[in-house]
């Protein structure tokens, strides 16, 4: 790699955001309104119409929700803005998970009448655990029902943050026409002269609003001064705050996660995008602002800090591979990269050549020269990384932390429906997987079937449908089937399990004694406790080990139907060694072979995987679909009125939910729309199996 002459000003010019928020909360509403107003598009593009940019796949535009993440770029005040709009559905949020590792900042977008909504929350949380520092819009406040107030208490009480609300609409639902902005204390009015939406007027604060304003604005300096030493130093001194104090307040509180600034508008109507901007611009971190990343080579911790002139580092967040070819994107962490270097793919070892850098615009590009540290561009010509790959100099080795890949819960059996087209159909799966490592194929070992794994119903319905429409080929689907788990509801101890080989040369001794009992707390929660109660040295330490290795080995199949176990704890008592046929291999095979006869005589449970679901129907379809949900076994866990409507929360289990959304469109004429998330895993009732007798030397315990 070589070094080139690019400063560091540059890069604190740079914001890498993504907008974040429930399905149909006006995340891509938004991101089209950002780009109008940049100047990066002449037109403004509609969601029902199917002319938005950044939903460009024909299943998106069809369906009307963002699928896949989309990275687009544009200039604001001075600024490059590198924003990605994200998913919201949760069958997508791996999509999510992807984008958050490798973004500085966020929007966080909410529904002005629901509030915070189930998949609001979930990727809330998602941003907390990569600390992305966020900024809140309230959109969509010329809706009937909308209130700022709601909203901000919805975001205070379910996420917990302190909301630094910075606006205050002027007019309410239909007659919302701009915001006062509390840190400069100015009225920004959409004027819609001929129907259309008009101009930014900047004016002073109406007389009808300026008592409120000042009310807010003092709140807005007194919740500031209790989160900030400096502002409050300034507060006391002064009993006010000035517009710079302020604003470096609310920068520094908003990178530190302590609070939120909270703004509001109508993206639909293009207002209120803006102060967004300007928001942007002024809260978010640069790439200079946030940690230098860490890597682990070799044993050894490095950090790399946000420089051009360091040596390279970038991480693959998404390949895009199709039949012309395949695209790499990457956020670059440190260095410069031109085309034609030779990257190395620092967890494969490999090295490849990059034939050409692009700046995405969804799925448009602009070739570019070279990218530098703070960047998200794709690469081509990288034929062999993958998503979560780290990218770096030949000679400056650095891996870093791939984004974590979510463990899938649904599966379904696919076949070509002709025998000629299932090398194109393996092709197609294998693309798939590759774009999108929450995809897992594989093949059943007892059926040969092809079984192709994901996140719920909609990400696999999505997922054949590509290889339909990119392959030219018809796919047979069966049934998908969900993801189950085995766990122990009474356990077994001193259970005696020898393994003695010998077979002319040298032998494999291992003499063990397990006790198994269930581990208490959350109902499916993938956890495994292991703990050696070894005296005098009988099991020397290296052969503890072994055991709880193939303890871990066992749990990959429960004696039930073959699923994985969990929720048990294992504590070896008791063994003894052979002076020469005693080795790791013959206690990691003792540990497994031990393990699964101790669960054959443990009574044991079938988990299935659970999701909290709700549901906003009309008042008079209530009935109609509690009793479908409790025929669903759903459990019923509230039920809130809103606006005519009421919103059911339930606990279902997934293998119900599948052609639910078609069950719930005829029950309520299609007005009832549904969302699920997530919930662990619970008992499966009446799958309960107690796998017969005691075996020699052991004694049932609960």
């Amino acid at each position: 790699m070589r070094t080139r002459p690019t400063t560091l000003d540059s890069l604190a010019t740079i914001r890498n955001l993504g907008i974040l928020a429930h399905v149909d909360a006006g995340k891509t509403t938004v991101t089209e309104r950002i780009l109008y107003a940049t100047g990066t598009t002449h037109k403004r593009g509609e969601v029902h119409d199917g002319t938005t940019i950044t939903d460009f796949d024909p299943q998106e535009r069809d369906r009307g929700i963002t699928i896949f993440a989309a990275a687009v770029s544009c200039a604001w005040d001075g600024h490059r803005i590198n924003l990605i709009d994200t998913p919201g559905h949760v069958d997508f949020a791996d999509e999510v998970e992807r984008a958050l590792r490798v973004l500085d900042g966020a929007v966080a977008v909410f529904d002005a009448v629901a509030g915070v909504e189930p998949q609001s929350e979930s990727v809330w949380r998602q941003a907390d655990r990569h600390r992305v520092p966020r900024i809140a819009f309230v959109n969509k406040m010329d809706r009937v029902g909308a209130d700022l107030d709601t909203a901000v208490e919805s975001i205070r009480q379910r996420l917990h943050p302190a909301p630094l609300v910075t606006q205050l609409p002027i007019g309410t639902e239909e007659r919302f026409t701009g915001v006062v902005d509390l840190v400069r204390m100015r009225a920004l009015v959409w004027d819609d002269a001929g129907g259309a939406p008009g101009t930014l007027v900047e004016g002073p604060v109406p007389d009808g609003s300026r008592d409120e304003a000042l009310r807010r604005r003092r709140l807005l300096e007194e919740a500031v001064a209790e989160l900030h030493p400096a502002a409050l130093e300034e507060f006391c001194d002064r009993e006010t705050l000035s517009g710079a104090t302020l604003t470096g307040a609310l920068r520094d509180l908003t990178h530190s996660g302590a609070g939120v600034v909270v703004l509001c508008g109508s993206a639909y109507r293009d207002r209120g995008v803006e102060p967004l901007l300007d928001a942007v611009v002024a809260y978010l971190p640069s790439p200079l602002d946030v940690p230098a990343v860490r890597g682990v080579h070799e044993d050894d911790g490095q950090v790399r800090a946000a420089d051009p002139q360091a040596p390279f580092a970038a991480l693959a967040f998404k390949v895009n591979a199709n039949g012309t070819g395949r695209l790499t994107y990457v956020r670059v962490y440190s260095g410069t990269i031109e085309k034609g270097d030779t990257v190395r793919d620092a967890g494969s070892g490999r090295t490849e050549r990059v034939a050409r850098i692009l700046r995405v615009m969804a799925d448009r590009h602009a070739q570019l020269d070279r990218a530098a540290a703070g960047d998200i561009v794709a690469l081509v010509g990288l034929k062999t990384a993958r998503a979560g790959s780290t990218l770096c100099d030949p000679v400056a080795p650095l891996l870093l932390e791939p984004p974590v890949v979510a463990e899938p819960v649904v599966s379904v059996a696919v076949e070509a429906r002709r025998a000629t087209d299932t090398g194109r159909l393996a092709t197609a799966l294998a693309r798939l997987a590759e774009e999108d490592p929450s995809l897992v194929v594989r093949t059943d070992d007892e059926t040969g079937q092809t079984v192709l794994s994901g996140m719920g119903e909609l990400h696999l319905e999505v997922a054949v449908e590509r290889i339909r429409q990119e392959g030219g080929f018809e796919v047979a689907v069966g049934r998908p089937g969900v993801a189950h788990r085995e766990t122990v509801l009474r356990g077994v101890r001193g259970l005696v399990h020898r393994h003695v080989k010998q077979d002319g040369g040298a032998g494999q001794f291992a003499h063990i004694v397990l006790d198994v009992e269930p581990l208490g707390g959350e109902v499916g929660v993938t956890r495994f406790e292991f703990r050696s109660a070894v005296v005098g040295g009988r099991v020397p330490q290296e052969y503890v080990r072994a055991v709880e290795t193939g303890c871990r080995d066992a749990l990959a199949e429960g004696p039930l139907g073959g699923h994985p176990v969990t929720g048990l704890r294992v504590t070896l008592t008791d063994g003894s060694t052979h002076v020469k046929d005693s080795s790791d291999m013959a206690f990691r095979t003792a540990g497994r072979s031990g393990l699964r006869e101790a669960l054959r005589t443990c009574a044991m449970a079938l988990l299935e995987p659970v999701a909290d679901v709700t549901v906003t129907v009309p008042a008079d379809a209530v009935g109609g679909v509690l009793g479908d949900l409790a025929a669903r076994r759903g459990r019923v866990t509230g039920s809130e009125s809103r606006a005519g409507s009421a919103v059911l929360t339930a606990t279902v289990p997934l293998a119900e939910l599948f052609g639910y959304a078609t069950r719930l469109r005829s029950r309520t004429q299609g007005r009832g729309t549904f969302t699920t998330r997530p919930a662990g895993y619970a008992m499966a009732p009446a799958l309960v199996a107690a796998a017969g007798g005691s075996a020699p030397g052991a004694d049932t315990v609960r």
